[in-house]
C-alpha cells in the first residue's frame, strides 16, 4: 500500500465516521511520513554511524 492510498483511505474512513478535523491531521502525518521516507539519511541504512566515524 503506498502513502498515498493509505492517506486517501483513512480520509474517507474519517469521513464516513464524521469524525471532523481527522481528515486535516491525516495530511499533515502523511506530509510527515513522506519527509521522514525521503531523508537523506535513510539512504544507506546499513552503512557507519556518526558514532562509528567519530571513533575511528
Amino acid at each position: 500500500m503506498t502513502l498515498d492510498q493509505w492517506l486517501a483511505d483513512a480520509k474517507a474512513d474519517a469521513e464516513r465516521r464524521g469524525v471532523e478535523g481527522l481528515p486535516a491531521l491525516l495530511e499533515t502525518l502523511a506530509a510527515a511520513t513522506a519527509a521522514l521516507r525521503a531523508a537523506d539519511w535513510n539512504d544507506v541504512a546499513d552503512g557507519p554511524s556518526p558514532v562509528d566515524e567519530e571513533s575511528a
